[in-house]
C-alpha cells in the first residue's frame, strides 16, 4: 500500500539555503533514508546525502528529522502519520558541505587528541589477563558506530560553537572512560579529561543517551563515572592526603 508524502528537505551549500518542498510516493516498510533515495531518482538529482550500509551499523546517514538527530536507514515512516510534513536537515553542530551532508571533521581530530591504549611497559602482548567484569564493563561502549549523534545533540557545542576547541563531546569522553576502566591502561585519564577535553562542561543532561541509536548509557555508564573519579582524586580527603604524603615521601627519597 502507498500514499504520497509530504517532505521538507534541506537544500544549499556552507552557510547557504533553504527548506524546499516535495511530495513523494512512500510504500509500505520504507524508511526516511529510501524516501530521500527516491527523490534523488525521480526529482531532485543532485540531493547529497551520505550513507553506506543502510543497517544501522556504519553511522554514515545521519541527519536530523523533524528536529531530532536520528539515522535515516532505521527511521521507519511508519513512525510518522500519512498527513504529516516530515522535515529532514542536516545534523546542526557541523558545518555543512552540501544539502544532508555534514563536515564531521571536528570529531576525527578530537580522537587524534586522545592518547591510544597504554599498557604497563613490563607486560608484552600476549600477558594481558582480565577478569570478566572488568570486560563487561566496557564491552557496552565498543557498541559505538560513530554516528555522532551524541556529539550533535550536546547543548555544549550545539549551542556554544566557541567551546569546541575546549571540549570532545560524548563520543569522546566515552572512549576516554572506556580506557580508564581497563586495567591494564596507565595513562593519567582523569586529569586529562578534566584539564584537556572538556569533562567539566557536561552537565548530564542525558540528551546523548537518549539519541544513541545502540541503547549505549553514555550518562549513566560512563560519563558520570568518569566524573566520580575525577571528583574522588581533586577532592577526596583521604585520596588528598594520601597524595600529600606519597609525594612527600618521593621527594625525601
Amino acid at each position: 500500500m502507498s500514499y504520497k508524502a509530504k517532505f521538507r528537505v534541506w537544500r544549499g551549500e556552507g552557510g547557504e539555503g533553504k527548506l524546499e518542498d516535495f511530495t513523494v510516493e512512500v510504500n509500505e516498510g520504507e524508511v526516511v533514508l529510501d524516501i530521500i533515495h527516491r527523490l534523488q531518482a525521480t526529482q531532485t538529482p543532485d540531493l547529497a546525502v551520505r550513507w553506506n550500509c543502510k543497517a544501522g551499523k556504519c553511522g554514515s546517514c545521519s541527519m536530523e528529522i523533524n528536529g531530532k538527530p536520528r539515522l535515516g536507514c532505521m527511521t521507519r515512516m511508519s513512525t510518522f502519520s500519512e498527513d504529516e510534513t516530515i522535515t529532514v536537515t542536516p545534523m546542526r553542530t557541523f558545518p555543512v558541505i552540501k544539502d544532508l551532508v555534514t563536515d564531521v571533521s571536528f570529531n576525527y581530530q578530537k580522537a587524534r587528541e586522545i592518547p591510544s591504549f597504554t599498557p604497563p611497559a613490563d607486560v608484552q602482548p600476549g600477558e594481558y589477563r582480565m577478569q570478566q567484569i572488568d570486560v563487561e564493563r566496557s564491552q557496552e561502549f565498543r557498541k559505538c558506530i560513530e554516528c555522532f549523534m551524541c556529539n550533535n545533540v550536546c547543548h555544549v557545542i550545539r549551542d556554544h560553537e566557541e567551546n569546541k576547541p575546549n571540549f570532545a563531546g560524548p563520543r569522546f569522553l566515552m572512549r576516554i572512560a572506556e580506557l580508564d576502566m581497563h586495567p591494564y591502561d596507565v595513562a593519567d585519564r582523569k586529569d586529562s579529561a578534566q584539564e584537556e577535553h572538556g569533562l567539566g562542561y557536561c552537565n548530564i543532561t542525558k540528551c546523548c543517551t537518549e539519541v544513541c541509536p545502540e541503547h549505549i548509557k553514555i550518562t549513566d555508564n560512563a560519563l558520570i563515572p568518569m566524573k566520580e573519579r575525577v571528583v574522588d582524586r581533586k577532592y577526596d580527603p583521604l585520596v588528598w592526603l594520601g597524595n600529600k604524603i606519597f609525594k612527600r615521601s618521593t621527594s625525601k627519597s
